[in-house]
């Protein structure tokens, strides 16, 4: 439930904080004094566009803040998103500067505005005082029927099946349709996978072959090199390592003498260890390095064949295996698209199952449509259409993603004549009443903890009008009912009583709005009866309205 609303230097607001209550609360107010606008600042709060006509002139910035009550929904949504508050309220605040950046908060931390409109969804739904013209609409008039029966999610759900369900007809198509093409590429991703597969590739072959070739291929060099090395440090007639071996021992004598040596006998007899290492190892080396030319040219061989490969495939030989696999994953798939059978198959599976979904979301509109229809064809009964009959056809159609029916909302405005499509047969104020009808009963399908009604009653007077204040009333009574109203009979079956005003100082335009006790509302009321002179009669027949 909406608290509170604070609103400074919004539109021709300079400063107004409000305090609500529970039950139905009015605005009331002359034409163009600002009552729409503290609609507006709520719609922006929760998520609406804005932009930097919006900020009072001569102001920085508008500021709008809204605080709620929480339920368990909304507890959950905040939770879930890290903005929970302890104290189980919500304050959503919007900031928009002169130059149009926004910025919204949800309990003190930065918020999007797609999680504003996501939030505001569960906390108010507004109804718009030309929201009858939408009813116009055959998807509006499906939508409201869904919401109605809270069949959201199954309609969602049949809009996924049939998209799945199309996606599989048009492959088949496109299979019949190209199935020369196709059949071609297949058999040449075949031809080419085939080829690389006799090569029968291993990862990491490509470096391992380059190393083995260039040892083959200097064998003679590399056993020349080690001999030469071997014979200077141990096999020659004066090897180095004799030589180092000869001057440690001497050293070392000479070290008894002067312990300045020690560094430098260190030093030869780690290099005598090192030279007994090389000549170990050069060693083993020279024994295992064979002069083998026929595994050169088996080498050889295998290097030219990947070369060749790689040319005509038109990639780097090191590159070879992941082209084969990138080949097989696409014949993979093309051999899956091109199995005519398989798509049947699958196609048929896919509409059966988009079928099974939809008629089941028919059997359950056909439900709620009767519903509806017997709702708001006995709410016309007191809107002055005695007689009158609404009723909402399902009628059949091709299957689509919204099912396989349209929705028809049919109307006949008295006894005796056929139902028509709403469209076509209603009159301004019928259609007015109609959709005020239709709101309230719709309303009363959703957990939405405030409603907000913007001149919905715009076009009907009298006896109706004292109808329509008592259901927005008999509605207040189980959630929060703002309405913004310009009928007396409306304002009268209150709970809370706004006045809007507006007043002019220094050339600018202020609105200004205050909460009316008794005597103010008999005030108010008689204006909106009699108009600019206000009379003793006026307020009697005020106070009778009040009374009621």
């Amino acid at each position: 439930m909406l608290r509170t609303l604070a609103i400074r230097d919004f539109v021709i607001v300079e400063s107004i904080e409000l305090e609500f209550s529970a039950g139905f609360t009015v605005f009331t107010g002359e034409t163009g004094a600002g009552k729409s606008i503290l609609i507006d600042a709520l719609t922006l709060t929760l998520g609406g566009r804005g932009d930097a006509s919006m900020v009072r002139e001569g102001a920085q910035k508008a500021d709008i803040s809204a605080e709620f009550s929480c339920n368990a929904a909304v507890s959950s949504w905040l939770e879930s998103r890290d903005f929970h508050n302890d104290d189980a309220q919500l304050i959503i605040r919007r900031v928009i500067d002169h130059t149009g950046k926004s910025k919204a908060y949800i309990n003190g931390v930065t918020a999007t505005a797609a999680q504003l409109r996501e939030l505001g969804e569960l906390l108010v739904d507004i109804h718009g005082q030309h929201a009858h013209q939408s009813l116009l609409k055959n998807d509006a008039q499906r939508n409201l029927l869904d919401l109605q029966g809270r069949l959201q999610d199954q309609s969602q759900k049949v809009g996924r099946l049939f998209k799945q369900w199309r996606v599989l007809v048009k492959q088949r198509e496109d299979f019949e349709l190209n199935a020369k093409n196709i059949l071609q590429e297949r058999e040449r991703l075949e031809w080419q996978v085939g080829e690389l597969e006799k090569l029968q590739l291993k990862r990491g072959e490509w470096d391992e072959i380059n190393q083995e070739h260039s040892r083959l291929a200097h064998a003679a060099s590399l056993l020349e090199g080690a001999q030469e090395a071997a014979e200077l440090i141990s096999e020659s007639e004066q090897p180095l390592l004799s030589q180092v071996t000869g001057l440690l021992n001497k050293l070392r004598k000479l070290e008894e003498f002067d312990s300045k040596l020690q560094p430098v006998v260190e030093a030869l007899d780690s290099a005598r260890i090192n030279l007994q290492e090389c000549s170990y190892t050069l060693s083993d080396y020279m024994g295992r390095v064979e002069l083998d030319p026929t595994r050169l040219r088996e080498v050889e061989q295998r290097v030219e064949t990947l070369h060749s490969a790689a040319r005509r495939f038109h990639v780097e030989p090191i590159s070879l295996i992941d082209e084969l696999t990138g080949l097989r994953e696409r014949l993979l798939q093309l051999s899956g698209a091109t199995d005519i059978e398989s798509l049947k198959i699958q196609e048929n599976l896919a509409q059966q199952e988009y079928l099974k979904a939809a008629t089941s979301l028919s059997e359950q509109r056909k439900t709620v449509a009767n519903d509806l229809s017997v709702a708001v064809t006995a709410a016309m009964q007191d809107l002055s259409m005695t007689g009158g009959r609404f009723a909402v056809e399902l009628i059949d159609c091709t299957p689509s993603s919204t099912g396989l029916e349209q929705i028809e909302f049919m109307v006949a405005g008295h006894a005796g004549v056929q139902t028509r499509p709403l469209a076509k047969v209603a009159s301004g104020g019928e259609l007015a009443r109609i959709a005020l009808a239709i709101s309230v009963i719709t309303s009363c399908a959703t957990a939405t903890p405030t409603l907000i009604f913007d001149e919905v009653d715009s076009g009907i007077g009298g006896g109706v009008a004292e109808v329509v204040g008592r259901l927005l009333k008999q509605l207040g009574q189980d959630r929060q009912v703002l309405c913004v109203t310009h009928l007396a009979q409306v304002a009268s079956q209150a709970n809370q009583h706004f006045e809007v005003s507006k007043t002019q100082s220094n050339g600018k335009t202020q609105s200004h709005i205050a909460v009316l006790d008794q005597k103010q509302r008999v005030e108010e009321i008689a204006r909106m009866l009699g108009g600019l002179e206000i009379t003793a009669t006026t307020r009697k027949h005020a106070r009778e309205l009040l009374a009621l």
